[in-house]
């Protein structure tokens, strides 16, 4: 990038033309929550499990921090499978922080170039699918259908979600400190 000057991950970028042949969707929608997908851009990423929302109720952290449904994560060894599971391909995206709660995922992340967010949260679903599925000797769905993601437009956000993330367990009563919760990016080792 001779001539250039280096961009921040967090800096939108400009579409040109040729976006949409490269693959790049924008502000799109799958039939469930409209999503924003682009290269090189920030975003946090939420996923639960199939059951974590009952029916009667609507989406959202407080009721995902209720722990309801089957919470395949609060076996750790589930937990890892998904903690490992993000923390693969990082020539596709940057994965700036993290946590498995017991029955979903917090992820922010910088996609890089020609690497879409709806192709990698496909990647960790699939992956983590199969792995959970044959570690408890069962079949089915482990995920929700889609996901949740957030648009990261400047630093303040950034560090927002990033602290949200890595307080999530606190604030759910899981631990006490940020660096006590093992599966995410404050307490990982």
């Amino acid at each position: 990038m001779r001539g250039r000057a280096a961009r921040s991950l967090l800096e939108p970028l400009a579409l040109s033309a040729n976006d949409t042949h490269m693959g790049q969707k924008g502000w799109h929608s799958r039939g469930y929550l409209p999503h924003y997908d682009s290269w090189e851009i920030t975003q946090h990423v939420v996923f639960r499990l199939f059951d974590s929302v009952p029916p009667t109720e609507q989406e959202g952290d407080d009721v995902l921090d209720r722990h309801l449904g089957a919470c395949f994560m609060r076996d750790p060894a589930c937990a890892r499978t998904v903690a490992e599971a993000l923390q693969t391909h990082g020539d596709r995206y940057a994965l700036q922080a993290w946590c498995v709660m017991p029955n979903h995922v917090h992820a922010l992340i910088a996609t890089k170039a020609e690497s879409e967010l709806g192709q990698i949260v496909h990647f960790w679903k699939t992956v983590t699918r199969r792995k959970i599925n044959a570690y408890l000797s069962r079949t089915g769905a482990v995920w929700a259908k889609d996901y949740f993601d957030r648009y990261i437009r400047d630093q303040r956000q950034f560090e927002t979600a990033k602290r949200y993330i890595e307080m999530n367990p606190v604030a759910a009563g899981l631990c006490d400190a940020p660096e006590a919760w093992p599966f995410s990016s404050a307490g990982w080792k």
